[in-house]
């Protein structure tokens, strides 16, 4: 355990050069006190490491000093080129630096884990998009990948309906969800998302913009996603359903969140094990096709409407399913 941390140490310090010790805690989830234990550890087994007084110091590695990659375990290599995702690399023009950075790390590895990118290619393939997706890239992506990597502004002209927009957007991240890419920047003082499909043209500005550090493109994504399905989710059905259809609706279900609404608003069992429960769906509509899948293990009680479909779609299914006796 305290090797892999010491190793994760140096390699922390090769890639931030100056980190205190209170940020290299942070990161390797420790107390400063076994920061300072480790780095007295480091110094003695000859690796270069030292501090810097004042308000700007920190730890860092004498000048130019490198580690190879020996601490890597076989899993822990073979992961590494898992995690490449050569496609989406590709999508934003990244296809040369992925190979050539890949060339590197394999050259860095230990003979007894040089087959680590042919093993993991032979057993894992990952198909972002999609199914009946065109899996062509946006032909705009490259150019604002390269506008994210350097944080530069740019004029979007984008579609939004049936007419076109301008903006002026600092971005931030590219983001790819089931096959399609999206522009997270801000505009003004407001964090915005655009589906790069829709961006009509690109315009880089002649001025770079302060990026703040502090913000979280994953968890921004995770928020609007959720955000987003809240808002189309507007409609509330009450239904009654068999521990069988709890079950089901958790695997059934567009979004995480209905399942938990349903345990929340679920009253006691019945005799059956049946609870009365209240589901958030989008429409009517929707509401018929997920209810259909539950079959017999789930009752709507409310809307009416709801239940008449379900009663003539019932009926419809005795008749065909019984002509056939």
């Amino acid at each position: 355990m305290r090797a892999s941390r010491l190793i994760s140490l140096v390699l922390l310090l090769q890639s931030r050069e100056t980190m205190t010790a209170t940020e290299l805690a942070r990161e390797l989830e420790v107390s400063e006190r076994t920061i300072y234990r480790d780095v007295l550890a480091l110094s003695a087994a000859g690796v270069p490491v030292y501090a810097d007084r004042g308000r700007a110091g920190g730890y860092r590695l004498l000048g130019g000093y490198r580690t190879r990659l020996t601490g890597l375990t076989r899993d822990e290599a073979e992961a590494l080129f898992l995690a490449g995702l050569p496609g989406p690399a590709g999508d934003m023009g990244l296809a040369d630096a992925v190979a050539a950075a890949e060339l590197k790390v394999l050259a860095a590895l230990p003979p007894s884990l040089r087959d680590a990118p042919a093993r993991t290619g032979q057993r894992f393939h990952l198909d972002v998009p999609g199914w009946f997706r065109d899996s062509t890239p946006p032909p705009l992506l490259a150019d604002l990948a390269r506008a994210v990597w350097a944080d530069r502004v740019v004029e979007l002209r984008y579609r939004r309906g049936d007419r076109e927009v301008t903006r002026r957007v600092e971005p931030y991240g590219l983001v790819l969800k089931s096959g399609t890419w999206y522009l997270v920047g801000r505009v003004g003082d407001d964090m915005r998302t655009y589906r790069v499909d829709r961006v009509l043209a690109v315009v880089p500005g002649s001025e770079g913009f302060t990026r703040d550090e502090d913000f979280d493109l994953g968890g921004y994504w995770r928020e609007q996603a959720e955000a987003f399905l809240r808002a189309m989710l507007r409609e509330w059905i009450t239904v009654r359903v068999s521990p069988a259809g709890l079950r089901a609706l958790r695997r059934s279900a567009d979004a995480p969140f209905v399942y938990d609404e349903a345990l929340a608003a679920a009253g006691g069992p019945d005799g059956q094990g049946w609870v009365v429960t209240r589901l958030p769906v989008e429409s009517v509509d929707v509401a018929y096709d997920l209810v259909l899948r539950l079959g017999p293990e789930l009752e709507v009680l409310d809307p009416p409407q709801l239940r008449e479909r379900l009663a003539e779609a019932a009926r419809r299914l005795g008749e065909l399913y019984g002509a056939q006796r």
